[in-house]
């Protein structure tokens, strides 16, 4: 798809055709959502809501490798760390917004497999895209997303709100898109230095999804609601489960102790970590991109807490 004769080049649509394209292939889903795509700017109705804002930007040769990474992938990955930093207050993501830098080596199938990935996640997540902007690189692309999620004043979860004696918590499990990651890394490697030989990915689909195409915890935020549990604190796990409790504790002025033999690590993580000789703990703590949420209960929320299967208690 990239620098392919058979394939549209951007040039020959220009800047107005490629975003008629990905309007036409935009649908909305919420009510929330005024205008999207076509006009000066989007328009939402909050209904008398918290709006809760956050963005990321995905730079080409820095935050992801094109060498390996799918473009379908990336749009999904790129939409998918947004909503997940939404779910981490507590809010609902209903909008978002995306834009691209590409440079002229990028075709239009290019960008439209892009916007697949992108699309996919807005589907999945009940997400409307409702604007964003293009523009051209000189080398390389970079993407930019928004999210835009709405939450009631008291239902809002902030990082500074744990308390000594709170439960510390995290789903899932951790370090497995590390793992996922370095197995893409040693595969480039061996096809570098051996352009004829074949990747060899069997037996790591694991893994491998969980780098390139994470899910946020949305299950997760549904499940407290309906036990009617708030977390004390909370945020996504995006840099490594170390980083995300400095950050908590910091936040809330309070110090931790983490169990280390209750941290989550899946078989097929430790099954690389050996493969690989890296430590599973140094994956789980230093990795990032798994995408888990790190919360704090109160102690007298413990029962309600065990009941969702997929929630850990590591510590205090």
């Amino acid at each position: 798809m990239l620098g392919n004769s058979d394939k549209t080049s951007l040039e020959q649509i220009g800047e107005f055709g490629l975003i008629a394209l990905i309007k036409d292939s935009v649908k909305l889903y919420n009510k929330q959502t005024v205008m999207g795509i076509g006009d000066d700017a989007a328009v939402m109705n909050p209904a008398e809501k918290q709006v809760v804002i956050t963005t990321d930007m995905l730079v080409e040769g820095v935050h992801f490798d094109m060498s390996y990474v799918p473009l379908k992938h990336l749009g999904y990955k790129a939409v998918a760390a947004n909503l997940s930093d939404v779910y981490a207050m507590n809010a609902t993501p209903i909008q978002i917004t995306c834009s691209i830098a590409v440079s002229s080596r990028y075709t239009v199938e290019a960008i439209e497999a892009l916007y697949e990935g992108i699309n996919h996640a807005c589907k999945a997540y009940n997400v409307d895209l409702v604007g964003g902007d293009t523009t051209s690189s000189l080398s390389g692309m970079v993407i930019g997303i928004t999210a835009i999620g709405l939450a009631n004043a008291t239902d809002l979860v902030y990082r500074q709100g744990a308390k000594k004696g709170d439960l510390i918590c995290v789903t899932g499990n951790l370090g497995a898109a590390y793992a996922g990651l370095q197995i893409l890394k040693r595969e480039k490697s061996i096809y570098i230095e051996n352009p004829g030989v074949q990747p060899d990915l069997d037996g790591y689909d694991y893994v491998l999804e969980r780098q390139l195409k994470p899910e946020p915890r949305a299950d997760i935020i549904t499940q407290l609601r309906e036990l009617e549990l708030k977390p004390t604190s909370m945020m996504d796990v995006s840099d490594g489960l170390a980083s995300e409790l400095h950050h908590i504790c910091k936040a809330s002025a309070c110090g931790c102790r983490i169990d280390a033999e209750k941290i989550p690590i899946d078989t097929h993580t430790w099954q690389v970590a050996e493969e690989l000789n890296i430590q599973a703990m140094t994956m789980a703590l230093y990795g990032g991109e798994d995408y888990e949420l790190l919360l704090t209960v109160k102690q007298d929320d413990y029962e309600k807490a065990r009941m969702i299967a997929d929630l850990h208690v590591i510590g205090y």
